[in-house]
């Protein structure tokens, strides 16, 4: 028996095919789409994944997996900025994405956008 997602997410698949974990989520691809298509942004990543290093070496669990956030979304805006979101209801805000999320401000400098 196939158990559910444990926030009661629903399996979506964008217009051209692309399978998200939430329809928040798909929803928030199709407007990113739409940005693509008028100049708005560029380089569009989807679930880009980083790794953090401190003093040059890199964060690991007591398993010796390496510690990893994996964001939603990435991209470029018109400005030239880099921009990490992850699209987030009070259900996903957990206490070990806060943490992550402090990690990437911390450790890479990078602050992820919430997206409801």
């Amino acid at each position: 028996m196939r158990r559910g997602n444990k926030f009661h997410a629903i399996r979506t698949k964008a217009s051209d095919g692309k399978t998200f974990d939430s329809r928040a989520e798909a929803r928030r691809y199709e407007q990113l789409r739409l940005l693509i298509k008028t100049g708005q942004i560029t380089d569009l990543q989807l679930h880009p994944s980083y790794k953090f290093e401190i003093d040059g070496q890199r964060l690991k669990c007591d398993s010796g997996r390496s510690v990893e956030y994996r964001a939603d979304f990435a991209y470029t805006d018109a400005a030239g900025a880099r921009v990490v979101e992850d699209v987030k209801s009070p259900a996903t805000r957990t206490p070990q994405y806060k943490i992550k999320r402090a990690l990437m401000k911390a450790v890479l400098g990078v602050h992820v956008i919430e997206v409801p």
